[in-house]
């Protein structure tokens, strides 16, 4: 049957019309002759993630990214819709994570896929988001705790220039550099105190050696004397020391006791009063002597009586 050109005419219009929509939709990451699955995750932040980009479960690419839009609730949150076309299934309470591809790749979606017994997914449903932190977040979380350390650590040092500065004025620096001279000139004092004592000791060398060799001798001679009391007859000695202490203690015993002459002028109540009583009585009779010489030594050619005095040396009346 031959068509006319009305019909051929409308066959090519429908035909390039269903091209364009076919081309229209591949650009814009959609293939309307498959039966792919459109869900979305919702994210705060999606910088670096960019249409057409990499959606994976473990590693392995099973769809892309088709478009990134912002949420009707004027949040500023984004809506990142993914095309999945791959069978695997996996369920609908599975995480969408947002991580870092590379250093230079930018960002992907991995789906971290859920086996917990709830519906697989479907075009349309919206899964968990989860952001996975990159290597330059891990830096700058590495480095945020150092550069603060850093910057107190500078505070610190310039506080300790300032007061090394404060420290050091020009009076300090003066007894620095004067102290620095006199440790020089002590140095040099004791260089010279070193060479004359080697010079000494060179010098009295045969001397020293002398002093050294009679050191020998004295100990030599002190060894042998050791000896020779070593070989003395130690236990007669100790045997009498000890009968001398107890012949010594028997008669503090017999002291003790009131035994003998000594014993009894130290316990004898009667004897030390008869000592005191003729103590006493020497003490007058010397008294008396004092005051009455002439009564005890009188000489008279003509046989004049003595004279008398009394206790006061008063001249008495015959």
């Amino acid at each position: 049957m031959k068509l006319s050109k009305e019909i051929k005419t409308a066959i090519l219009v429908l035909s390039g019309i269903l091209l364009f929509i076919f081309i229209f939709y591949y650009l814009k990451g959609e293939n309307i002759l498959d039966n792919s699955k459109r869900i979305t995750a919702v994210y705060d932040n999606v910088e670096g993630l960019a249409p057409s980009a990499a959606v994976t479960i473990n590693g392995h690419k099973i769809g892309k990214v088709q478009s990134i839009d912002f949420t009707n609730d004027l949040s500023g949150k984004l809506n990142v819709n993914m095309l999945i076309n791959s069978d695997f299934e996996f369920s609908k309470n599975s995480t969408a994570q947002l991580y870092e591809a590379g250093l230079i790749g930018g960002k992907a979606i991995a789906i971290i896929p859920a086996f917990d017994g709830a519906p697989n997914i479907q075009s349309g449903d919206i899964l968990n988001s989860d952001v996975k932190p990159g290597l330059t977040d891990l830096v700058n979380q590495r480095l945020t705790p150092l550069q603060e350390k850093m910057e107190t650590m500078m505070v610190s040092a310039d506080t300790l220039l300032n007061n090394l500065n404060s420290l050091f004025d020009a009076q300090t620096k003066t007894n620095i550099k004067s102290s620095i001279a006199d440790l020089s000139t002590t140095i040099t004092s004791f260089k010279a105190t070193s060479e004359s004592l080697n010079d000494l000791l060179v010098d009295n060398s045969s001397s020293i050696s002398e002093t050294i060799n009679n050191f020998n001798q004295i100990s030599e001679d002190l060894t042998g004397l050791s000896s020779s009391l070593a070989a003395a007859d130690l236990d007669t000695i100790m045997a009498n020391l000890k009968s001398t202490i107890s012949s010594f203690d028997k008669l503090l015993s017999s002291i003790e006791n009131g035994e003998g002459s000594m014993g009894k002028l130290m316990k004898d109540d009667a004897v030390y009063n008869n000592l005191e009583g003729a103590t006493k009585q020497l003490e007058q009779l010397l008294e008396d002597m004092k005051l009455n010489p002439k009564r005890y030594v009188h000489f008279s050619l003509f046989g004049k009586k003595a004279k008398q005095y009394d206790s006061e040396g008063n001249k008495l009346k015959n």
